[in-house]
């Protein structure tokens, strides 16, 4: 029985939906985060990110990564968090540098903060992803996997190919005219940077 319960649980690993729904959880997520953080600091409803809809896919993308990467390390949280924060934050510089070059925007910017890279990343930011890290892979995924097995085959197809439906229209869309705006990009403060000037008004 052991054998088999291993099978089974590496056969969700391997399945692409498996990956398809948590990429758009992680992304939802994010952009709550995000969102949430910028109505805190300034009391205002701003929909964060390039895309329109209630994701930001640098958070999915970083969530699959994070899951291929250190999903079997669940039970040594510090080595989560280190590589958590390592990984996030290398992503996070890459893709505010492919954004700038593809399009020529900021979508953030932390060059007023303590120990930041161009501006792409910094030490609050890298602090902030190795946790959300270790409670992606210590916490949330456990949970996950639990409702990725409580729904059927039928379910998952459905929520695929209507989430995923909906991402390429977005993108479609984004790839012309992407989301740009104040406490969005060109320029305009990060989450992080409002709550860093918050904090020093």
């Amino acid at each position: 029985m052991g054998i088999l319960s291993g099978m089974t649980h590496e056969k969700i690993h391997r399945e692409f939906g498996y990956y398809v729904l948590l990429f758009f959880i992680t992304a939802f997520i994010g952009w709550l985060w995000e969102v949430g953080l910028f109505w805190f600091t300034n009391h205002a409803f701003v929909n964060r990110g390039v895309y329109r809809g209630p994701y930001l896919p640098i958070y999915g993308a970083g969530g699959i990564l994070l899951c291929f990467l250190l999903r079997r390390l669940g039970k040594k949280p510090l080595w989560v968090f280190l590589l958590s924060a390592l990984v996030c934050s290398g992503l996070e510089y890459f893709t505010g540098w492919f954004l700038e070059y593809l399009w020529g925007i900021r979508w953030w910017d932390y060059s007023g903060h303590a120990l930041n890279l161009n501006g792409r990343i910094c030490l609050v930011g890298t602090v902030v992803f190795g946790l959300g890290g270790t409670a992606l892979i210590c916490l949330l995924l456990p949970l996950y996997e639990k409702l990725y097995r409580s729904l059927s085959q039928k379910w998952r197809l459905c929520l695929c190919l209507f989430l995923l439906l909906v991402f390429i229209a977005d993108a479609t869309y984004c790839a012309v005219r992407p989301n740009t705006g104040p406490g969005i990009s060109s320029g305009t403060s990060s989450a992080f940077h409002c709550l860093d000037g918050r904090m020093r008004a």
